[in-house]
């Protein structure tokens, strides 16, 4: 898989992502997140990336979440529910009591993320 066929924001983000996929991972999307705390969410055929830099001196922790350990995702909205379910750019991921709250520039990246996660969490309930 090349660079041009994954859906990424920034090269520094997406070649650090490169930098630690397991052997035969394959990535498919790198965003990047805005506000206070997320650098970027990354997401592979085996996990979810998150860069998190709200940690105190400066720290920055590189978290990986395997879609089996995650428990549901959610499209967060200031708007009534009367608006595009996708209005807003920002999605929270639950693991188990953690939730990691993502924002994004455009609605259009909280709905791919949304869709990518949903697909790993649904793939085996039908079995």
């Amino acid at each position: 898989m090349t660079n041009a066929d994954v859906a990424y924001d920034r090269p520094e983000q997406l070649q650090q992502i490169q930098s630690g996929l397991m052997p035969g991972e394959r990535i498919l999307a790198v965003y990047d997140a805005i506000g206070v705390g997320t650098g970027f969410i990354g997401l592979t055929d085996r996990r979810v990336i998150i860069q998190d830099k709200s940690f105190a001196g400066q720290k920055v922790a590189i978290t990986s979440i395997p879609y089996h350990r995650i428990t549901s995702v959610s499209v967060l909205s200031n708007r009534s529910w009367a608006g595009s379910f996708f209005s807003s750019g920002s999605i929270a991921i639950n693991v188990g009591t953690q939730v990691y709250e993502v924002d994004f520039r455009g609605e259009n990246k909280s709905h791919h993320v949304h869709n990518i996660i949903l697909h790993y969490l649904t793939a085996g309930a039908g079995a």
